[in-house]
């Protein structure tokens, strides 16, 4: 995946853009955000007292005032209904890892006549069936009763289908109990974290109080292959990957499919999406080939974290939606094809102080000290935490990807680069007093750190964990997953580390701030710099440098999931109040639940395609060679007849072991995971021995050859 994002990056909140050249006119895009109930619509339709409550609650986080709730319903009606719209649905993110939507239409009957209404009851909440999403024990099937609250941070929009339109309204989801059963919930409740902590942590450098931003920039990596092959591969259908399939002679070796010329079909497609998600305000930025074959990445520019993660939802959808419309399926699993590159998610996490980027180096003493108490903490949060962002990043497809040659390793590490490496270092000896950027002191607070380029470094692909410039990419989120779990987790730990600081910082009288500061920032690098790796992360070097480091690694989901039941992360999460200790232990229920379920779904589909498709074609092709032995001995031929003997023979011991592995895999489906993942492994190798030795034609899936080339 790449870092496109540097040459985009837009600070949502700074809004630090080139400016545009003298007596340029920008020109405006008039369609876009037309399906959004944004600013402007809601100063068009709100009468001015009410918009200026609602505006209130979205930019500065003031309770929402119930009294403007009508006032608000009978806005979004209007404007829905002007846009065709004549249902409307609470749109929230189950612990499913999707969205979900049930839609109740503006239809009432009133006297005897039909009217179209919208209360602000509707708006606020509803009440959707709690016990049948996953919940990890928090509902059970006879506790039914949950609820949809309004999210007014992130605003409502119009999804369109041929015969209309339906008003979404983006919601947390609750129980009856008021526990979380949504991504949403606990996102918020960590942005509120961190946002406390920051301003905590400013106080301490005598700033005055400022609004907190998290902003993220996530960028999107999938796959597209012509439906026609998508159905007739029932693993493809079922799970979303291949379970079998050989690699064509010519994948990505040659790397001519990376910033390669895109096809007209896909760039029709590329368009087609655009379009669409510009109409809904999100910002597309950039589309480009990715480095295997049929594989293409869409990303976005910096948007609020809320409401980048509610936009890549849609996202996701919209690329399923119109790739359908296209004649061609998208496909979000993270390996859906062995053998070349699967696909992530690379998660660009900032965060910003009134107009400052407080990952972005300042000009002055003042700000040179903040970043670097921020990174401090950061550099803490991840080694402290580092086994809750990999439990953040797992699953049953991502297990796939990472550690292989396009993903990062399962070990979680920061990558500096070198000049802010060099910079720390010094900072770890008592002060920093050069850069190899420029010259210049720069003692903290003292003297002043040479302004640090935003591309002062290379990129390390290889780092799960990276500073680029102005931002972390966080490069181990899987394509399928929702950007809410992982970023929940950064703004967690983060915030936790920075309350650390602000600790020891706040019993420093003035006097000796700088230098306790120093003191203390120094300490912090000391301890947990062993999480500092600028080196090359795919190297079996490294697996034995990072054991050597006390550096967890947790090349599995089940090994990765086991953290959530931590009593000191419990604890963690109960002090921030982004989870209570029920609604994590639900998650480690819900997401052991999900792994064990997609892998035996993937065993069950295994076997099913190796018993009805792939022995069949492989008992006629030994059929048809055996025919053809016994009519050339019959004719008294012999030319030809030893290659079809040991065509025969090949094709035999294959059908036998195909038997014997298919048998293996129907006892291990009985068993645990690890035996299902075992026997699929074998049976995989067997079968895709076999595809290299039936005709062509005969063989009953679509190949890779045919898949990733023929779009």
């Amino acid at each position: 995946m790449s870092n496109l994002n540097r040459i985009h990056a837009v600070n949502a909140v700074a809004a630090m853009r080139d400016p545009e050249p003298a007596g340029a006119m920008p020109v405006k895009l008039d369609y876009y955000a037309e399906d959004v109930f944004d600013t402007a619509a809601m100063r068009e339709y709100l009468p001015k007292a009410t918009a200026e409550k609602l505006f209130d609650t979205i930019n500065n986080g003031a309770p929402l005032d119930p009294a403007i709730a009508a006032d608000v319903a009978h806005a979004m009606k209007h404007w829905a209904m002007e846009r065709g719209a004549t249902h409307f649905t609470h749109w929230f993110l189950p612990l499913t890892g999707s969205t979900a939507e049930k839609h109740d239409s503006f239809l009432e009957i009133k006297n005897g006549q039909p009217i179209m209404t919208f209360s602000g009851k509707n708006l606020i909440v509803s009440e959707p069936d709690a016990s049948s999403f996953p919940s990890g024990g928090l509902r059970s099937t006879f506790e039914a009763r949950g609820y949809t609250a309004w999210d007014p941070t992130s605003p409502a929009f119009i999804k369109r289908h041929a015969n209309g339109a339906t008003l979404c309204i983006p919601t947390a989801f609750c129980s009856y109990t008021g526990e979380a059963l949504d991504k949403k919930t606990p996102l918020l409740r960590s942005m509120q974290a961190l946002s406390s902590s920051v301003k905590r942590l400013m106080k301490c450098f005598g700033k005055p109080e400022e609004k907190v931003t998290i902003t993220l920039g996530p960028e999107q990596e999938y796959f597209l292959i012509d439906k026609h092959f998508y159905l007739q591969r029932p693993d493809l259908v079922q799970t979303g990957r291949t379970v079998f399939g050989a690699p064509p002679p010519k994948h990505q070796q040659l790397e001519d499919h990376y910033f390669g010329s895109i096809k007209m079909r896909i760039l029709n497609f590329m368009t087609e999406v655009e379009k669409e998600l510009w109409k809904l305000g999100i910002p597309a930025k950039t589309r480009h080939n990715e480095v295997a074959p049929a594989q293409f990445e869409l990303a976005p520019m910096f948007e609020e974290l809320n409401l980048a993660c509610d936009h890549n939802m849609l996202v996701m959808e919209i690329l399923r939606e119109v790739a359908d419309r296209n004649g061609l399926v998208c496909l979000l699993h993270e390996k859906p094809f062995a053998g070349v590159n699967g696909s992530g998610k690379h998660n660009n996490w900032s965060m910003a102080y009134g107009n400052h980027n407080l990952l972005d180096p300042g000009k002055d003493p003042h700000q040179n000290a903040i970043f670097l108490t921020v990174l401090t903490g950061i550099i803490t949060a991840v080694d402290k935490h580092s086994d809750l962002l990999r439990a953040a990043v797992t699953g049953a497809g991502n297990d796939h990807r990472l550690g292989a040659n396009e993903a990062p390793p399962a070990i979680i590490s920061i990558y500096l680069g070198d000049q802010l490496a060099d910079v720390i270092a010094q900072l770890e000896q008592g002060s920093a007093t050069s850069s190899r950027a420029g010259g210049g002191a720069m003692r903290l607070g003292v003297d002043t750190l040479p302004p640090l380029p935003r591309d002062a470094t290379d990129r390390n692909r290889t780092s799960p964990f990276a500073f680029t410039g102005n931002k972390f990419e966080f490069r181990a989120p899987g394509s399928s997953q929702s950007c809410a779990g992982p970023n929940m987790v950064l703004n967690t730990i983060v915030a936790e580390a920075i309350d650390a600081i602000s600790d020891e910082l706040e019993k420093l009288d003035p006097e000796h701030f700088n230098a306790g500061l120093q003191q203390l920032l120094s300490r912090l690098i000391r301890e947990h710099k062993r999480v500092i790796f600028n080196g090359n992360g795919y190297t079996e070097e490294w697996k034995a440098e990072a054991a050597r480091r006390g550096l967890p690694n947790a090349a599995t989901t089940m090994d990765a999931l086991r953290c959530l039941t931590d009593e000191a992360n419990i604890s963690m999460f109960e002090k921030y109040n982004v989870f209570s200790k029920r609604e994590l232990e639900s998650r480690y229920e819900v997401f052991l639940e999900e792994y064990h379920r997609r892998i035996r779904i993937e065993g069950e589909i295994a076997l099913e395609i190796a018993v009805g498709m792939i022995r069949p074609a492989i008992v006629d092709a030994y059929g048809k060679t055996v025919s053809a032995i016994n009519s050339a001995m019959e004719a008294g031929i012999t030319s030809g007849v030893a290659a079809l003997r040991e065509e025969s023979i090949e094709l035999g011991d294959g059908l036998d072991e195909l038997t014997r592995n298919a048998d293996a895999l129907r006892k291990a489906l009985g068993g645990c995971h690890e035996e299902i993942l075992a026997a699929m492994q074998a049976l995989r190798a067997t079968a895709d021995r076999l595809e290299q030795r039936v005709a062509d034609a005969d063989w009953p899936l679509p190949k890779y050859r045919e898949m990733l080339f023929l779009y």
